[in-house]
């Protein structure tokens, strides 16, 4: 067995998904993990499979197949994960929206060799005023050499420049 890892994406309807699963069934193999969502009417998804490596050319062949249904897949071969101790950290960040603050903060964190292992976002109405606030949520790897310390003191500097609240927690 090999690991592959899909990337889809096509305009939202029933039964998209049972019929990726479909063919990646159909060539023997195994659905691992994945993370998927819906989006102003379109949806995403990001999945690992396992399949026999004499079955890869049929399960591209059939996936690609699945472009005349509007279902793009794109697939690459999944490696082992790089051998490095991480901490896992949590970050929330809540502020009055504006452009650039993903950007932001994702080069800081980049600066200090973390991961962005998972980030969620979106822009809601704040309760009293109806003002647009960015909130988000990510989970982090933070590379053993940093602390947690340096890395709140960092992010802290930037929450002021941005003026956004953050919070950060180990996770157990």
């Amino acid at each position: 067995m090999d690991h592959l890892v899909l990337t889809v994406i096509a305009q939202d309807q029933p039964g998209l998904v049972e019929r990726v699963a479909h063919c990646i069934s159909e060539h023997g193999g195994n659905w691992l993990e994945s993370r998927m969502s819906r989006m102003a009417g379109q949806f995403a998804g990001i999945l690992r499979v396992d399949v026999p490596l004499d079955a890869h050319a049929g399960l591209l062949s059939a996936l690609e197949a699945l472009q005349a249904q509007g279902i793009r897949v794109q697939v690459a071969v999944g490696g082992a994960d790089p051998v490095t101790v991480w901490r896992a950290i949590r970050l929330e960040l809540v502020g009055n929206d504006r452009p650039g603050i993903v950007r932001d903060i994702t080069r800081l964190l980049s600066s200090q060799g973390v991961n962005l292992e998972s980030l969620n976002t979106e822009v809601v109405p704040a309760p009293m005023s109806g003002e647009l606030l960015f909130q988000a949520q990510a989970l982090l790897a933070v590379p053993q050499s940093v602390t947690l310390e340096q890395l709140q003191a960092h992010l802290e500097t930037l929450a002021d420049d941005l003026m956004v609240e953050l919070k950060l927690q180990a996770e157990d």
